[in-house]
């Protein structure tokens, strides 16, 4: 028995018997649903199984950023493939509710020469693979970011291709719409006769991409993967008509971003911020702090909104991708460090790859379940 709502998503009520299916998706997250979607565009019959509902978890509140300055050569040709997807995604998904990508820029600012010439190595590594970053200087920060007080800055690193998805939500029903998404707790897999069973249905293909969650569902296999939580904040201010600040501004150095949203809400992060809400007032003054100092155009934006969200972290700050050793049609996609949504395109074709036996990008044998056992860490330093 199926339902309709969002337009044409469906959800499903849990049926009696079991169903079969070509593969099942465990997580309606970002990367979750554009793994479904993608598997359906080639054919195959899929199943998203999730808890409580589409971007239930961390997909339903992060803010829609989308980078490709990373400081590893992987990520940034996921990224870079994964921002030609964002750029006419509305198109060509026939979004419902259309989205944009708004190429306002992503700058870092250097504190320090140290800062500025790890940028410099960052920036190398990128343009190798077609990002079209570079190094600024303290003037051209001030060119860009109007406003700014850069005189105390050693520079900074700058990508204009960089930037947000105006309606981020819209892309889950996006990319949701036309796929069965069954709410259900899974709470285990199991393999019988050659398939996976996994709740009320049965495939030869699973891929678990459930976020924090993922683990659980592999230890009743014996296998470990090393996620773990890691709580986040951001503070939102009420909607401002007049524009603030269009580039999103790191200070990696200390522990600070900002950026103002399309929706006229400024956004504002001490990236240092952790454990419970107990610490909101002292996050909230350094980020008052880091204003006054770099940013004088916000001080007088007040951040009445603060909206916690979780990571799922591993060791290495990367995802673990791809097949399971020994556990044919056993796939995982989870682990993403916050960057689901900045990667889950390009995620979602090469799992899709696998599935299908059209070849095995070399991406999925750098995050591999087995690195960490192997000591084959890949340790990405540009995090927000």
């Amino acid at each position: 028995m199926l339902q309709e709502i969002e337009g044409s998503i469906k959800v499903g009520i849990v049926p009696s018997a079991v169903e079969h299916v070509d593969a099942a998706v465990i997580g309606a997250g970002i990367v979750g649903l554009a793994i479904a979607h993608e598997l359906d565009s080639r054919g195959l019959s899929v199943c998203v199984l999730e808890r409580s509902g589409v971007g239930a978890g961390a997909s339903g509140v992060q803010p829609g950023g989308v980078r490709q300055q990373w400081a590893t050569s992987v990520n940034c040709r996921l990224a870079r493939e994964s921002v030609d997807f964002y750029a006419d995604a509305s198109d060509r998904l026939a979004s419902e509710a259309p989205f944009r990508l708004d190429r306002c820029g992503y700058l870092f600012v250097a504190e320090s020469a140290a800062e500025l010439e790890q940028f410099g190595e960052n920036v190398r590594i990128q343009v190798a693979e077609g990002v079209r970053s570079r190094l600024v200087t303290p003037q051209e920060i001030v060119d860009l970011v109007p406003g700014i007080e850069a005189s105390e800055l050693a520079g900074g690193a700058w990508c204009g291709d960089d930037g947000y998805i105006d309606r981020p939500q819209s892309v889950l029903a996006a990319l949701a719409r036309g796929l069965e998404v069954r709410i259900e707790d899974v709470r285990q897999i199991e393999s019988r006769g050659g398939v996976w069973q996994v709740g009320s249905v049965s495939a030869p293909v699973v891929v678990a991409a459930a976020g924090l969650e993922t683990t659980d569902l592999l230890s009743h296999l014996g296998i470990v993967v090393p996620i773990e939580p890691e709580a986040r904040y951001l503070f939102f201010s009420d909607p401002i008509a007049e524009r603030l600040l269009e580039p999103l501004v790191v200070s990696g150095g200390h522990g600070f971003a900002a950026k103002h949203l399309a929706d006229g809400r400024v956004l504002a992060s001490d990236l240092a911020a952790r454990g419970d809400e107990s610490g909101r007032e002292r996050w909230r003054a350094h980020i008052r702090r880091e204003i006054e100092r770099l940013l004088p155009r916000l001080a007088n934006v007040s951040f009445p909104t603060l909206v916690r969200g979780i990571y799922d972290v591993t060791p290495d700050h990367q995802p673990i991708l791809g097949p399971i050793p020994g556990r044919p049609g056993l796939f995982v996609a989870a682990g993403f460090s916050g960057h689901g949504f900045m990667l889950a395109p390009a995620v979602a074709r090469i799992v899709a790859d696998a599935v299908t036996e059209q070849g095995l990008d070399p991406a999925l044998t750098t995050f591999g379940s087995e690195r960490f056992a192997d000591g084959r860490l890949v340790p990405e330093r540009q995090l927000v």
